[in-house]
């Protein structure tokens, strides 16, 4: 009954219609994904209501230097989901089962090193960044606590690529609306009740993510297959890890890369004041949700093209990578558009200031309508490391997105008639045109690449393919 429990849950990636597949895969990764920001969107709208501008600046401000702290380590989880699938295509249950065992042993020692790194240095971060000295000790507080909890994030986030591996994102699903419901309740308890600022909204946030963590042990644990996680088994498989960490340490560095170049525009941000620095944070957390719609087709990808890489199925991919691109242009316009088309409102949930929702829906205009161009760019890095390239997408996006931002800063931002905000946020648009179209030419060079050597081993063993 177990086994047939859990294969309800899992999905066959390599026959069978693409697009009904893709959709069922994608939706719960979608709606998984903006239930995990409503994690933070709970913390900035409750603070901005009930605290102040400051703390909202003081909390929103944080996201970028979380994301440059924890992308190696998220990056590793990327190679984990990557691994796992091309196992699963490969029907290596032997090797699967390492994989997982072995990932959840880094997610561990990954998250209490996180907590190690933040708790001490956060201060230290902020000032690095130039926050606004009337919000950088809200800030600081705000981190430490948060840091706390990196055990959590990085079980769930590390258990959640397993799960995706065979097809299950509707358990992970779950899991975060339950996490999602406690840590809302949460921070209103403790910032209203309880009169707590960013340091209630931080606890409630740990909190609610140490919740999701456990349900997706517990899930792993109980699971029949090559998949079931038995703490008993945990180690240190280093053949698998090495695997892991090719794909899963240039995801990550391109992520470090990339939260660098938002670190240089946030720092540039903070230097036209607190109020800019709150309407940027409000509309960021918007465009957040956008982001996640479009990133479940990144991940859809990556999971997909996996298993088909395993299985050696090199003319489907094509079909696949075709019809996530498809999806993800659409949900970028839907999304992107109409979220900027209601700014005003949307930007008013976090906050009552007229300047500060001014100063967000300005940062839309720049971000959320073109916003689909970044959807494409990702599904295509997802696309490649599904096929085990990760350092080319890594130097293109190095070059592409984040050279192209700081070279912004660094001289179009310096010109009069780019010296403000818009001009500044003018540089995302221009770095996706650029990236995604290094990014389709990668890729139709490595699936050549790919075919021609699987077209030589045949030749060679006297097969086909």
């Amino acid at each position: 009954m177990a086994g047939n429990r859990g294969a309800r849950y899992e999905m066959d990636m390599c026959t069978g219609p693409i697009l009904g597949k893709m959709l069922r895969f994608a939706l719960p990764l979608m709606l998984s994904s903006m239930l995990q920001l409503l994690f933070n969107a709970a913390d900035i709208v409750v603070v901005g209501r009930f605290a102040g501008d400051s703390a909202l600046a003081a909390v929103g401000s944080t996201g970028s230097l979380v994301n440059l702290i924890t992308n190696v380590f998220m990056g590793l989880s990327v190679g984990t989901n990557v691994v796992a699938a091309r196992a699963l295509g490969a029907r290596d249950h032997a090797n699967v089962q390492r994989t997982v065992h072995t990932s959840m042993l880094v997610a561990l020692i990954s998250g209490v090193f996180l907590t190690a790194v933040g708790v001490i240095g956060a201060r230290r971060f902020l000032q690095w960044m130039g926050s606004p000295h009337d919000v950088i000790d809200l800030a600081a507080k705000y981190l430490r606590i948060y840091f706390v909890g990196m055990t959590s994030m990085m079980v769930y986030n590390f258990g959640s690529a397993i799960l995706r591996a065979v097809g299950d994102t509707r358990r992970p699903l779950y899991f975060l609306l339950i996490a999602g419901v406690l840590n809302v309740v949460l921070n209103l308890f403790f910032v209203i009740a309880l009169h707590m600022d960013v340091d209630g909204v931080a606890l409630a946030t740990i909190i609610s993510q140490t919740v999701s963590a456990v349900l997706v042990f517990v899930c792993l644990m109980r699971s029949e297959g090559s998949i079931r996680f038995d703490p008993r088994r945990m180690r240190m498989h280093f053949d698998v890890f090495r695997d892991i960490a090719t794909i899963g340490l240039p995801a990550g560095f391109q992520g470090i890369m990339f939260s660098i170049s938002n670190v240089a525009i946030q720092s540039s941000i903070n230097a036209f004041g607190s109020t800019v620095v709150a309407g940027s944070s409000a509309a960021g957390n918007i465009e957040g949700f956008v982001y996640v719609g479009m990133n479940a087709f990144y991940q859809t990808a990556i999971s997909f093209i996996g298993q088909n890489m395993g299985a050696k199925k090199y003319d489907r991919i094509w079909r696949l990578l075709g019809t996530a691109l498809i999806c993800v242009t659409v949900v970028g316009l839907v999304l992107g558009v109409g979220a900027w088309s209601i700014g005003d409102t949307l930007v008013g949930i976090y906050t009552s200031s007229p300047d500060v929702i001014a100063a967000g829906v300005a940062r839309m205009t720049y971000l959320s309508l073109p916003y689909f161009l970044c959807g494409i760019m990702d599904v295509l890095v997802g696309a490649l490391r599904g096929i085990g390239y990760s350092i080319a997408p890594m130097i293109v996006s190095i070059v592409g997105v984040c050279g192209l931002r700081l070279l912004w800063i660094a001289t179009v931002c310096k010109l009069p008639a780019f010296s403000d905000p818009a001009g500044l946020f003018l540089s995302y648009p221009v770095s996706w045109v650029i990236t995604l179209t290094a990014h389709f030419a990668c890729f139709v060079w490595a699936m050549g690449r790919i075919k021609k050597k699987a077209a030589l081993e045949a030749a060679q063993t006297g097969g086909e393919e």
